[in-house]
């Protein structure tokens, strides 16, 4: 695709248009940043929702789960992100242990996103119809996220698909409805049978999200390391690579170690001189 195609949106995308998605027939984008420039790429590329996912602790920060970051790590990269997001929807992960300890804490540590880092929403793991209501009643939109999510990987005892069987797909079933019930503004479904995803987004009025989830969801999410191929460590069946930064950077900065150990770079091109000072006798070298 031509360069020039990549356009943002025209739009500033606001948590209403994305809630009427579903009756407009009109599929909606999401994608994860964690830095300045990163928020401006996926939104020239056409991002409705930039969501600063708290995957942030594996693909930026190195951890082996999300269970690690902080809010003020989170804070940090989400104020990085304001700053390359000017007309996509930004939603900021609210991180493990941020929202566990009652309604005072969660709705202040909301806040912080909201007004500290300039969040338009917060996105919240599990079935917690309490927590996203607490949130909506002082006018912070919520993104819920059900299925597979990562906060719980203790308790789910791994990444594993979720919904499974009669009884956990009618439990996911119930929890979509009572969260919508409480206000969310959308779903994220996360590894959970394509089948079962249809059925949620076909009795919901809010619109589904799906990562790992099928076709049949009102949008779709994957992460920014994951889609152009620099995380590694990991392999989801649901990512789809549509580059290999990783292996091309790598490439490019080992071509660089080599120019320097060599004498290749930088090249007289690539250096400056003083036109009126130039000596008539060479420059005695450095290195031998």
């Amino acid at each position: 695709m031509d360069e020039k195609s990549y356009e943002k949106p025209s739009r500033r995308v606001s948590v209403p248009w994305v809630m009427n998605a579903p009756a407009r027939n009109e599929r909606l984008v999401m994608m994860t940043a964690y830095d300045f420039s990163q928020a401006r790429l996926v939104e020239q590329a056409g991002a409705d929702i930039v969501l600063v996912g708290d995957s942030l602790a594996m693909v930026v920060l190195g951890h082996t789960d999300t269970l690690s970051v902080t809010v003020d790590e989170m804070l940090h990269h989400v104020k990085a992100v304001k700053r390359g997001v000017e007309n996509s929807l930004l939603v900021a992960d609210m991180p493990y242990g941020s929202f566990h300890l009652g309604r005072r804490q969660t709705v202040a540590e909301a806040m912080r996103f909201i007004k500290e880092a300039g969040a338009q929403a917060v996105k919240i793991e599990g079935r917690r119809p309490e927590t996203v209501a607490a949130l909506v009643d002082v006018e912070i939109p919520v993104m819920a996220h059900l299925g597979l999510t990562p906060q719980s990987i203790h308790k789910l005892g791994g990444f594993r698909v979720q919904g499974r069987g009669d009884g956990p797909r009618t439990e996911l079933l119930e929890a979509a409805r009572e969260i919508e019930a409480a206000g969310a503004f959308s779903l994220v479904l996360e590894c959970v049978p394509a089948d079962l995803a249809r059925e949620v987004t076909a009795v919901l009025e809010i619109p589904t999200i799906g990562i790992g989830a099928g076709p049949n969801c009102d949008g779709q999410v994957l992460v920014f390391h994951d889609l152009l191929g620099l995380e590694d460590r990991l392999s989801p069946r649901f990512v789809r690579r549509y580059a290999e930064l990783g292996s091309d950077a790598r490439r490019a900065l080992s071509a660089f170690a080599e120019d320097v150990r060599h004498g290749r770079f930088p090249s007289p091109a690539e250096s400056y001189d003083d036109p009126e000072h130039l000596r008539a006798e060479p420059i005695r070298k450095i290195y031998g």
